[in-house]
């Protein structure tokens, strides 16, 4: 098997994510539909992000409507609102780098969201990230 580089990896999980908006299924179930579907290994990195969301949904939806200023995440486009939950769950529970994890959010968001999305995305994760920062947050904690 090929090794995949970090960014292909929270793709995938973008996209496992993206379907638990349409789906309650496992976690795992979403892999093997993957892996039958569309001929892919998920990566380990992939499942563990796409597990955390599903762990933390209702949290890291209160995160995303603390620091939206426009709208609440269920008013968001759902690739929006799953590029910020998986965003917000790398720098909360899988203590991923923060510039990082907004980098990457933001190039997801330019390939598959709308033209102001990009901009939004950084905004809300500029604003929790900075929140963080001010409360000395760092590495794997809970949301608040």
């Amino acid at each position: 098997m090929t090794q995949i580089t970090r960014r292909e990896a929270r793709e995938q999980a973008f996209a496992l994510v993206f379907e638990m908006i349409f789906s309650d299924a496992p976690v795992q179930e979403l892999v093997e539909g993957a892996a039958q579907c569309r001929d892919i290994s998920v990566s380990e990195y992939a499942i563990q992000a796409a597990q955390a969301v599903r762990d933390h949904w209702w949290e890291l939806d209160e995160t995303i409507d603390r620091f939206s200023d426009k709208w609440k995440v269920g008013r968001l486009p759902k690739v929006t609102a799953s590029v910020l939950r998986l965003a917000i769950c790398e720098i909360a529970y899988l203590g991923t780098p923060t510039g990082a994890v907004i980098d990457e959010a933001v190039e997801l968001t330019k390939k598959y969201g709308g033209d102001d999305d990009p901009a939004y995305v950084n905004g809300v994760l500029g604003g929790y990230a900075r929140s963080r920062e001010a409360a000395g947050k760092g590495g794997e904690e809970q949301l608040g």
